[in-house]
């Protein structure tokens, strides 16, 4: 089991945070990204960070997109859509989903519209 799934999502969440509006984007959008790929509403999402839930626990409870397979592209040297662990492909559609946002793309093509 990689060492990624058991850090809590609480502890990489303000990295993220900072990586976005460093790029001129906000906590907002993030969150609008976080949900669009796992389903979470506001209130789910202030849960999880409260709770430090784990990312494989995040991801348990998580209600995945359809269209979350749509995400490709290279996020740490490693093709997304190549990624055979599932949890694994999850966490790295995440990352690839906010690095994204932080490029700049528009909303509607991070969230795959």
């Amino acid at each position: 089991m990689s060492r990624v799934f058991t850090i809590s999502f609480a502890s990489v969440y303000p990295l993220y945070v900072t990586k976005v509006e460093k790029k001129g984007r906000t906590k907002a959008e993030l969150d609008q990204v976080i949900e669009w790929l796992t389903g979470f509403d506001d209130a789910e999402l202030k849960g999880h960070l409260e709770e430090g839930t784990t990312f494989e626990d995040f991801f348990a409870a998580a209600r995945l997109n359809p269209n979350a397979p749509l995400i490709k592209g290279v996020v740490c040297g490693v093709r997304v859509e190549d990624i055979e662990d599932p949890l694994m492909q999850k966490i790295r559609y995440l990352d690839k989903l906010v690095d994204e946002l932080a490029k700049g793309k528009a909303m509607e093509k991070v969230l795959r519209a």
